[in-house]
């Protein structure tokens, strides 16, 4: 913090002390961390359209599913290019209710995607159950993924 402080102190006197020289390359190094900026900007509003392009389900399915790992995943990859990775978060809500029963733990499981998703295919495993507050059933709960992060190969 002290070194940041330090070198914007140095710019201004340089800029008020020699406005002739240091002005132009002020505005080159202003231009170049807004194409940066820009570029970065762009690039997450793109991953944000491609993450909403994923389909994504949660269905309770002990039956179809081994036993520990009743919660039913299929990711379908409707984008144009391959997903490479993709973790979210497990909320549980009461139907009607807008209130997550499912617990942010730290011992909570982490959920991951497939490694590679081709473009319009899709994907599907049994994982396990967050951990849910005391006196809810797993089986009277709308399961929904929350807080995707994902990255796409171009």
């Amino acid at each position: 913090m002290i070194i940041g402080a330090i070198l914007i102190l140095t710019w201004l006197v340089l800029l008020l002390r020699y406005p002739a020289k240091a002005l132009p390359v002020s505005l080159a190094a202003a231009a170049g961390l807004a194409i940066v900026a820009g570029i970065v900007v762009w690039e997450d509003k793109r991953d944000a359209q491609r993450l909403d392009r994923l389909q994504l389900r949660l269905d309770y399915a002990p039956q179809q599913c081994p036993t520990g790992r009743p919660l039913l995943v299929l990711i379908d990859n409707g984008n144009d290019v391959p997903l490479q990775e993709l973790r979210w978060k497990v909320a549980a809500f009461a139907p009607g209710d807008t209130v997550n029963l499912a617990d942010d733990t730290y011992t909570a499981p982490r959920y991951r995607g497939p490694g590679e998703l081709l473009p319009n295919s899709q994907w599907q495993d049994c994982l396990p159950l967050p951990p849910l507050r005391p006196g809810y059933r797993p089986q009277t709960l709308e399961f929904r993924a929350e807080r995707l992060q994902g990255t796409f190969s171009d």
